[in-house]
């Protein structure tokens, strides 16, 4: 079990690397940083899928009251990892984790593991998303296939990573800012770290 203790020691440990990374780009895997569904006609008809459209719908009713960042804290987030970038893809933005969530290893479309946020321009932060993420090595050792919400699969993050943790799945859903590559692609084009100051 990944413990919450050595979940935040992990976190707190990487926090500097990716704080580094998100201004000089780190010569990652090119699946850390452009990886998407295994089919590309999977995010074209997404849009068209009904069961994408009520996943949208299921974690903006979900996360809709994090729109203010303080009641995320107060629900158990905690911001990790600084603003996260590309180098040449967007970027992910903020991730606000809740580490009982992430070490429950279940995944329930009302309860992300992590809300996502972009910095503003003169302060603030705008609620853009949500991410599922669960430890591969624990997923897999009582699943036979990757994991999917509501159909979307899951992405796999290996081990090492730019975030210093154990291979993952993640699934980003991009709720409350529409990405023009998709809504679950893991990254974002609009999505900036620009304004991003160490809170």
């Amino acid at each position: 079990m990944f413990t919450r203790s050595r979940f935040f020691t992990k976190f707190a440990c990487s926090c500097a690397a990716v704080a580094f990374a998100s201004i000089v780009p780190l010569g990652v895997p090119a699946q850390d940083l452009h990886s998407h569904n295994p089919s590309g006609q999977a995010e074209e008809s997404a849009a068209e899928d009904p069961n994408a459209q009520t996943l949208l719908q299921v974690v903006r009713q979900a996360t809709e009251r994090f729109k203010d960042v303080a009641v995320a804290q107060a629900a158990g987030y905690v911001l990790q990892f600084g603003c996260v970038a590309g180098d040449d893809s967007g970027a992910m933005g903020l991730h606000y984790i809740n580490a009982d969530l992430l070490n429950s290893g279940v995944l329930d479309p009302t309860r992300p593991q992590i809300v996502i946020y972009e910095p503003m321009p003169g302060g603030g932060l705008q609620l853009i998303g949500a991410d599922f993420l669960v430890f591969a090595d624990a997923w897999n050792a009582s699943h036979s296939s990757p994991p999917q919400l509501m159909g979307q699969l899951f992405h796999l993050f290996t081990s090492p990573n730019r975030f210093g943790l154990p291979s993952f799945y993640t699934l980003h859903v991009w709720a409350w800012k529409k990405n023009p590559n998709g809504a679950f692609v893991n990254w974002h084009p609009n999505v900036s770290c620009q304004s991003f100051t160490a809170l």
